[in-house]
């Protein structure tokens, strides 16, 4: 089967197309012959090599969110799941192929009427941006800011704080395009990736729901109010400044809290529950869904390379 390796850590052109084996699911998984394989931060951060303390190694198979047709199930496994249409998370990497594995706990239905492109957009970054917000202990009437607001998180992040009654919702972004967009997504007020922009925009916010982090990161402490919360649930730039902890603490007397949030410290049934109401909330039109271009799987170092300029708007799809 065609599959995309990391054949060298570091620019797109180290991404090279190659024939393996399809893979055989193992005890518990299931086999998908995938029809949309997402493009997300992770698999370029772990190209770039800056995970390279995770273990990742040459050879690795990128991609962590497909939606395809299962088409074998491993031991264990209801042979009923043969032929169902699915979302599947395969974990670290194995989606940027023709055929991929996943354990069953990470697979669900997809419901009719919800294509492929939809599903594969929001998955993942839907649940990310549900959770972070409640990690950050969000309610209604507050005022939220989402550092990174053009990636398939930042939109979702949008979203789900105007639908829960954010009183104001902020976006840093990369230009006065994108900004427009975001505002028809559910953003109120846009500033650039410094902070600055809209004059009428919140001095302060109670919640920074942060897909970015990097150098950046502590210069939103003055971003918060008093008793404000900031949730990194990315690191698109990299790791912040070994200092950032001593700013915090700058501002005590603020009482301003920070937390990073990962999809893994969930129960799997809150986020299966989760995936599947925002799976049928898209279905009914509620959800919007943002694909910025849908290429051949045997074109993913040209997804990365359009990812790396920071072009980006919402998600690339590949399609075997």
């Amino acid at each position: 089967m065609k599959t995309v390796v990391i054949r060298r850590f570091g620019g797109p052109e180290g991404l090279e197309v190659v024939d393996l084996p399809v893979p055989v699911p193992a005890a518990g998984e299931v086999l998908v012959a995938t029809e949309a394989i997402g493009v997300s931060g992770a698999d370029v951060a772990i190209r770039r090599g800056a995970l390279a303390s995770y273990g990742f190694q040459a050879g690795h198979v990128p991609g962590g969110e497909v939606v395809g047709i299962v088409t074998a199930v491993g031991a264990g496994v209801d042979p009923s799941w043969t032929g169902r249409r699915v979302w599947a998370q395969t974990g670290v990497g194995g989606g940027y192929a023709e055929r991929a594995t996943a354990p069953l706990h990470d697979v669900l239905p997809l419901p009719e009427g919800l294509s492929a492109l939809d599903a594969v957009t929001i998955g993942s970054a839907g649940a990310v941006a549900h959770f972070g917000l409640a990690h950050a202990h969000f309610t209604a009437g507050e005022k939220v800011l989402v550092r990174g607001g053009a990636g398939s998180i930042g939109i979702m992040a949008v979203q789900l704080a105007a639908r829960g009654g954010a009183a104001a919702v902020a976006v840093t972004t990369s230009s006065a395009a994108r900004g427009e967009r975001l505002r028809g997504l559910g953003a109120t007020h846009v500033l650039d990736r410094s902070g600055t922009g809209d004059a009428d925009a919140p001095e302060t916010f109670d919640v920074i729901v942060d897909v970015v982090a990097g150098a950046e990161l502590p210069s939103f402490f003055a971003k918060l109010a008093p008793n404000g919360r900031m949730v990194v649930v990315g690191a698109v730039a990299g790791q912040p400044p070994a200092d950032f902890g001593t700013r915090l603490m700058a501002s005590f007397q603020k009482s301003m809290s920070f937390a990073t949030f990962s999809a893994a410290t969930v129960p799997e049934t809150e986020l299966r529950a989760v995936r599947a109401e925002q799976f049928a909330a898209a279905g009914r039109g509620e959800i919007e869904t943002v694909v910025h271009d849908v290429l051949p799987l045997d074109q993913a170092a040209s997804a990365h390379r359009r990812m790396d300029t920071g072009e980006v708007f919402g998600r690339i799809v590949l399609t075997p």
